[in-house]
């Protein structure tokens, strides 16, 4: 078969059952290739090759007697560190928990298995999975394939940098606050957010834990969107205390041909400026969806302010964060919160340190409230996707920047416009989709005229995860999608 070393998930899965190709043999390529390439790039940080040559073995053998495991038979991947995989470490990049070795599967990574993938290897995060740069004390610091200076992004950023660099065939990462979707526009990448609870995240946890975390999500990344809607099929699913009664199905995309999608755009906030590199991409889109002959609406906007949304969102968001602090963590915050002024309220702070504290101190009856604005705020977005299909915006305001491990982050700045702007500012973009549950793709779109890789999010109705992914597919017939970075084609 030809190079495939950036082909689709799903074509290598065809090969494989074709007899085309053997899955050990895949297994060797990536193997090679990964030694070759991912020591400048530090994306593979824990390996399991011989348990997965045997796997590669077992499944050209199975082939040999006819039996097919599942629609990702022999398919060579890796998934983020945070997932746990017997036998390897899950540490979260936290040097006290560097000895801790899984002792079961995540969930996610039992669905992949059962679908007949071979899991070789696990990415590299920021510690505690809290940054947009994956860089820790346990593992080190994740280079971006398209300029080893700069981040890619985080907290999923060791898993789309080995995609981007063709070291692996598919991956899964996770998403609170655009930690699939941020690395995925770094990196150039497709990556899937999928509706809250479509996938279970259970042993996505260094610790035993039942309950899910409030906005967490895990899902598939990949060069191809069809690779997104080949892993969310064999994914998705209710966790085993809902099984007995509950089932998924996913309700097919509501369109099949771009000119016929309902399209919001939503490209500007005060609180997140956009560089005009990136707004450039984005204006590139939407003029091949007019040419598609789609129906545009560029002035239509989610049903709550930008303040208000961004406020609720980082109010939830550091409170679902809390259930990962350690109690001398947690005890930590609440002095923090002990210490500020009931008067300061800026949308400013709910970045900061204080906006933190306050977050994750948060009593239980102002979880509730702020859980029932949320709630009727979902039911606005319902009416909002009666009119449109999809929302189109930003991932973040620039292309993948400089590594900055200040500690200090309310130092970190980062360029737009020529203007420096405040590092913790990028999270807005992903506040619509994580505050409400709802899916979102991204989406690569071209390159800046540094030669730096552009995403862009495709957000749907709860539940309409099929047609995010659809619109992307379709979009990159259109202005194209995944490209290689150049030293590693």
């Amino acid at each position: 078969m030809d190079e495939p070393a950036f082909a689709s998930a799903t074509l290598l899965a065809g090969e494989i059952r074709d007899r085309r190709v053997g899955c050990l043999e895949l297994l060797d390529f990536f193997l090679e290739r990964a030694g070759r390439y991912n020591p400048a790039l530090n994306a593979i940080v824990a390996w399991q090759v011989e348990p997965a040559r045997e796997r590669a073995r077992a499944a050209d053998a199975a082939l040999a007697r006819g039996e097919f495991w599942g629609p990702l038979h022999g398919v060579p991947m890796t998934v983020k560190e945070s997932f746990n995989l017997i036998g390897l470490p899950t540490t979260f990049g936290n040097p006290p928990w560097k000895d801790n070795i899984a002792a079961d599967n995540a969930v996610l990574v039992d669905r992949l298995l059962a679908a007949g993938a071979v899991i070789y290897g696990k990415t590299n995060v920021p510690l505690m999975l809290r940054d947009s740069q994956s860089y820790n004390d346990v593992y080190g610091t994740t280079n971006n394939p398209w300029d080893i200076s700069r981040g890619p992004g985080g907290s999923s950023g060791g898993e789309a940098a080995a995609l981007a660099a063709g070291l692996s065939a598919l991956g899964a990462g996770s998403d609170l606050g655009g930690s699939m979707r941020n690395p995925a526009h770094y990196c150039g990448i497709y990556a899937h957010k999928p509706t809250w609870g479509l996938i279970t995240t259970r042993g996505h946890s260094p610790f035993p834990v039942m309950t899910p975390i409030d906005i967490s999500v895990v899902g598939p990344m990949a060069r191809y969107a069809d690779d997104l809607d080949l892993a969310m099929r064999a994914l998705a699913g209710p966790d085993v205390l809902e099984e007995r009664a509950w089932r998924v199905e996913l309700p097919p995309p509501r369109q099949r041909r771009l000119g016929d999608f309902r399209v919001a755009v939503w490209t500007r906030s005060e609180l997140c400026e956009i560089d005009a590199s990136v707004a450039e991409r984005l204006s590139v889109v939407t003029d091949a969806l007019a040419r598609a002959g789609a129906s545009l609406d560029e002035t239509a906007r989610p049903p709550i302010g930008d303040g208000d949304l961004n406020g609720l969102f980082m109010t939830l968001l550091w409170a679902a964060g809390v259930s990962r602090m350690t109690d001398a963590d947690f005890a930590a915050q609440q002095a923090v919160a002990a210490s500020l002024s009931p008067d300061d309220t800026s949308t400013r702070a709910d970045i900061t340190r204080a906006g933190i504290a306050r977050g994750a101190t948060l009593s239980h009856r102002a979880w509730v409230v702020a859980n029932e604005k949320r709630a009727q705020l979902r039911l606005l977005w319902r009416d909002f996707f009666r009119r449109f299909d999809v929302l189109l915006a930003p991932i973040a305001a620039t292309a993948a920047f400089p590594h900055d491990h200040n500690p200090d982050r309310e130092q970190r700045f980062i360029s737009v416009n020529g203007k420096p702007a405040r590092y913790g500012e990028q999270i807005f973009w992903a506040g619509p989709a994580s505050l409400s549950y709802l899916p979102a793709t991204a989406a690569p779109i071209g390159l800046t005229p540094d030669g730096l890789p552009v995403g862009m999010q495709i957000v749907g109705a709860e539940g309409d995860d099929l047609t995010t992914i659809e619109f992307a597919r379709l979009l990159a017939g259109e202005i194209g999608g995944f490209v290689a970075p150049p030293d590693y084609r």
